[in-house]
């Protein structure tokens, strides 16, 4: 689907899944509402609330590039 954004993340086991959701669209609302004022005053929210989470363990990046190659983007 074209509207929305697959990110793999590693992070330390004491994080939750919320926070991290939250500091990166928090983060990267900042930055695009910086770079493109026209989002200020057309959307209030950037994100929606909604996150998925998945846990996959060890996994090689090489392993993550070729499933996307399964998916249609």
């Amino acid at each position: 689907m074209s509207d929305h954004v697959h990110i793999f993340v590693r992070s330390q086991p004491t994080i939750a899944p919320n926070r991290i959701a939250a500091i990166l669209k928090g983060y990267t609302s900042r930055i695009l509402r910086q770079e493109f004022s026209e989002l200020k005053s057309k959307l209030p929210t950037l994100w929606s609330r909604s996150y998925f989470v998945s846990t996959h363990g060890h996994v090689y990046t090489d392993t993550v590039e070729s499933r996307k190659q399964d998916h249609r983007f």
